[in-house]
C-alpha cells in the first residue's frame, strides 16, 4: 500500500510512519545524496567547490540559512534546489490552515477534530513540489502579512469573542509550518518586521494582538541578501543576524566556460532558431567575455554586481538578431556574424547600474566599450600580440591586411546583407585568408567568416584599421585613410 493512500490517523500510526522535523527531513535526504554520490544541487554550475559544500554543511548542521551575495548569482535557484531534498510526501490533518502533523499537532483545530475524532481523523498528504513558500521582502510588508492577525469577519460569523484564539487569521509563515520559507531581499524587511521573526526562528513563539500562542513551527528558513542593499536601503538587523544559522556568500562564475554552462542552459530558444542559426564557439565566447568585462568597467558600478542574466538575454537577442536578418533576406539558415552583436545592446543597457562617468558616456557606447575590451582581451589568444610601438618597415603577421586596406580604400558591410554576398565581401580580403590558414589551421569550415570579421574588429580596437558605425551597417577604412578624409 502506497503511504499517500492512508486517509486515517488510525492507519497512519499501523503503518509505523515517524514524524521527522523538516530539517531532519533535509539532513538524511542529503546524507543519502552525499553517499550515494549524486549531484546534491544539479543544473546550478560553479558552485561546486564554493557554495555547494558550504550549504551543505549547513543543512547537516539544521542551520538557517543566509544567502548573501550580488544580483543574478543564484541564490534564488540555491532555495528552490533544497526542495528536492524534502520526502516525497509528508501527512497532515485535513483542513488544517498550518499541515498540522497529525501525530504532533500544534493548533488548536487539529487537537480539537483528533480529540473528537480520535484515529477516525482524516488526513491528507502534502507533496514536496507544494512545500515551497517565497515572499519578496518589500517595505509594505506588515506583521499581519507574515505571522497574522485577528480576523473581525472571522469572530462575526463564528459569534466568537476577539479573546478567543479561533478568531486569528494566520499570515503566510504559520501557513508555511513544515515547509521551506524565502525571503527574498531581507534587508529590504523594515527593522520593527525583522524584529518579529526574532522568536519564530529562534524559540517557535507567535504573537498577534496580545495572543501568546505556543507554537512550535517546523520550518527552514533560507534569507537572500544582496551586499549592496545593507548600505542602499536597509540592513538585517544585528539580533537576527545571530540567530540565522549559516551565511553562505555566492559569486559569479568564475570561468568562461562555466559562464558558457549557465548561459546555453538558461536561455529560452525556439527550435526554429537554433535549427536556422549556427553559432560559432568564438561568439559563445565573447559574449560571455562582455559580462567579464563589465564587471571590471570603469564605467559600471561593480558593487551592484552584472546578472549572469546579461548574457542569458543578450545570448537571445543575439540569435534574434541573426534570425531577423535571415528572414528579411529570405535564408533558411545563416551563420551568427560579429556585426549581429549590435542586437544586444538592449540587453545589455538595461542590466548593468552606470557610474558618473558611465552616464557621460551613454548606455548604449558603454555596451559598445565592452564589445570591443572583450575583442581586444581574446584577440591575442588567437593571433600574434600586436606591439604598440612597431619598427618602421619591418612586415608582421598584420602588414599585408593593413595594405590591402591603404590600396582599396575599404569596404562597407551592410547589416543586412545576404549571406553570398557578406562571404563575397570578407573574401575579397585575400590576406584574412592567409592569415587564418598560418595562425588557426584547424579553424572549421562554418566559423571561418565569423573569424574573419573577428580579425577586423580586433584590428579595429588595436588602432590598426578604423571602423565607422552609419545607419545600415559598418565601413571598415585604413586609420590613416580616415584620418585624411576628416581634414
Amino acid at each position: 500500500m502506497k503511504i499517500e493512500n492512508i486517509k486515517t490517523l488510525g492507519e497512519l500510526k499501523k503503518s509505523g510512519y515517524e514524524s521527522k522535523s523538516i530539517k531532519d527531513e533535509l539532513r538524511s535526504n542529503l546524507r543519502e545524496k552525499i553517499k550515494s554520490g549524486k549531484p546534491t544541487f544539479d543544473g546550478v554550475h560553479g558552485f561546486e567547490n564554493t557554495v555547494i559544500p558550504e550549504l551543505e554543511r549547513a543543512i547537516l548542521s539544521r542551520h538557517n540559512i543566509n544567502l548573501l551575495g550580488l544580483r543574478g548569482q543564484a541564490k534564488t535557484r540555491l532555495a528552490r534546489k533544497m526542495i528536492e531534498l524534502l520526502d516525497e510526501y509528508i501527512p497532515f490533518v485535513t483542513g488544517s490552515e498550518i499541515n498540522d502533523d497529525p501525530l504532533q499537532p500544534i493548533s488548536r483545530f487539529a487537537k480539537d477534530i483528533i480529540e473528537t475524532k480520535g484515529d477516525e481523523t482524516p488526513i491528507s498528504w502534502l507533496h514536496r513540489s507544494d512545500r515551497f513558500f517565497e515572499k519578496l521582502a518589500t517595505p509594505d510588508v506588515t506583521v499581519a502579512d507574515l505571522i497574522g492577525d485577528v480576523d473581525p469577519i472571522k469572530a462575526a460569523n463564528l459569534k466568537l469573542s476577539y479573546a478567543d484564539d479561533r478568531v486569528i487569521h494566520f499570515g503566510m509563515i504559520p501557513r508555511a509550518n513544515r515547509c521551506i520559507f524565502v525571503i527574498n531581499e531581507l534587508p529590504d524587511l523594515q527593522a520593527r518586521i525583522q524584529v518579529a521573526l526574532f522568536n519564530i526562528l529562534q524559540e517557535g513563539d507567535i504573537q498577534i494582538r496580545g495572543f501568546k500562542l505556543r507554537m512550535p513551527l517546523d520550518m527552514q528558513f533560507v534569507f537572500t541578501a544582496n551586499p549592496e542593499d545593507y548600505t542602499n536601503r536597509g540592513s538585517i538587523v544585528t539580533p537576527l543576524k545571530d540567530r540565522i544559522g549559516s551565511q553562505i556568500l555566492t559569486h559569479y562564475p568564475e570561468t568562461i566556460k562555466i559562464a558558457r554552462t549557465i548561459t546555453e542552459q538558461e536561455a529560452k530558444l525556439d527550435v526554429t532558431q537554433n535549427d536556422m542559426v549556427y553559432v560559432p564557439s568564438l561568439a559563445r565566447d565573447l559574449l560571455e567575455q562582455i559580462s567579464f568585462e563589465a564587471r571590471e568597467s570603469e564605467y559600471i558600478d561593480n558593487k551592484s554586481g552584472v546578472s549572469a542574466r546579461l548574457s542569458i538575454t543578450a545570448f537571445e537577442n543575439l540569435l534574434s538578431t541573426a534570425e531577423r536578418r535571415a528572414l528579411k533576406s529570405g535564408a533558411d539558415k545563416t551563420t551568427l556574424r560579429l556585426s549581429d552583436f549590435m542586437g544586444i545592446i538592449p540587453a545589455i543597457t538595461g542590466k548593468v547600474e552606470l557610474v558618473y562617468e558611465g552616464e557621460q558616456e551613454g548606455a548604449a557606447a558603454v555596451a559598445q566599450h565592452l564589445l570591443g575590451d572583450a575583442i581586444h582581451t581574446f584577440f591575442p589568444a588567437y593571433f600574434p600580440k600586436i606591439e604598440k610601438l612597431e619598427k618602421e618597415g619591418v612586415k608582421n603577421a598584420y602588414t599585408d591586411i593593413i595594405e590591402w586596406f591603404f590600396a582599396e580604400s575599404g569596404f562597407e558591410l551592410l547589416d543586412d546583407c545576404s549571406d553570398e554576398e557578406y562571404e563575397r565581401i570578407l573574401g575579397s580580403i585575400v590576406p584574412l585568408e592567409i592569415l587564418i590558414k598560418k595562425y588557426q589551421p584547424q579553424l572549421e569550415k562554418e566559423d571561418k567568416y565569423f573569424m574573419k570579421e573577428f580579425i577586423l574588429w580586433g584590428l579595429v580596437e588595436y588602432k590598426k584599421l578604423s571602423k565607422d558605425r552609419f545607419s545600415e551597417g559598418y565601413q571598415f577604412k585604413d586609420i590613416y585613410g580616415s584620418f585624411i578624409s576628416k581634414l
